[in-house]
């Protein structure tokens, strides 16, 4: 059990997020997040995303972060109440998340490293389908991908897009990456792939100044790309908190049995 005596309030900028913020404003003696144990996100599942980037960006240990749903799905995030708060933390149990890593090469020459939380993704930027050469550890295993696109998620991040994409779920713990293509045209039978954390993928861009394709990382976007490396970033590790009855391990889990 964990008290955390130094804790930090952050909250969207949303309406329902500034009245719980304003209703908790009296529960502790709040300090900055560079000061604090633990930081309170108000808000919903892509505050907590732009919460947790604001940590990766300090570049300094990241402390946990307890959220709370002031939005719409709140996968990230555990029930909004303010009263308790106290018992909450220190029955939280935490999570560890791995984020990526995504190293881009624009067009131009120039190179972007952006961290995703939840997934790396490739888009075409036209009607015209994207062709992509994808190699995993210095080998070439797709030499000609023609797809709308193609991304690489984490355990944490394989309910969002991933799985809109038909991609699988990944427990957390697993030591997973999805890789996964969106309406893929050519292989027409490739459904993607599960690959060990350590994998080090390349996409390379084909016929790039006919065929452009963006990058996003999580909620950044760099566009008309030439080449993007992936993989997880151990040095950069995030902690959530939930509450135990609310667990992101058993969400996870129980994802799988939603029809």
């Amino acid at each position: 059990m964990t008290d955390y005596p130094r804790r930090a309030l952050v909250a969207s900028p949303t309406p329902p997020a500034q009245v719980a913020a304003a209703e908790l404003a009296d529960a502790a003696d709040w300090v900055d997040v560079d000061d604090a144990d633990v930081v309170i996100a108000l808000g919903g599942d892509g505050f907590m995303l732009q919460t947790l980037h604001a940590m990766l960006e300090r570049r300094r240990p990241a402390v946990p972060v307890f959220g709370m749903n002031l939005g719409t799905v709140g996968f990230l995030m555990n029930e909004w109440r303010r009263h308790g708060l106290d018992d909450r933390l220190s029955r939280a149990k935490p999570f560890k998340v791995t984020p990526l890593s995504a190293t881009i090469e624009g067009a131009d020459g120039r190179i972007h490293t952006l961290p995703a939380i939840n997934e790396v993704s490739l888009l075409r930027e036209t009607r015209q389908t994207a062709r992509l050469e994808v190699t995993v550890n210095d080998r070439i295993v797709l030499p000609d991908l023609a797809c709308d696109g193609l991304l690489a998620a984490t355990p944490a991040g394989s309910t969002a897009y991933n799985l809109s994409a038909h991609g699988p779920i990944l427990p957390l713990g697993s030591a997973l990456i999805a890789l996964t293509p969106i309406s893929a045209f050519r292989p027409r039978r490739w459904r993607g792939a599960i690959l060990p954390d350590k994998t080090r993928i390349a996409i390379r861009v084909l016929d790039a100044d006919k065929r452009p394709v963006s990058a996003v990382a999580d909620q950044r976007e760099v566009r008309n790309v030439a080449r993007i490396d992936v993989a997880m970033d151990r040095a950069r590790e995030l902690t959530l908190l939930f509450d135990p009855e609310h667990a992101l391990d058993d969400r996870i889990t129980m994802e799988q049995f939603i029809a």
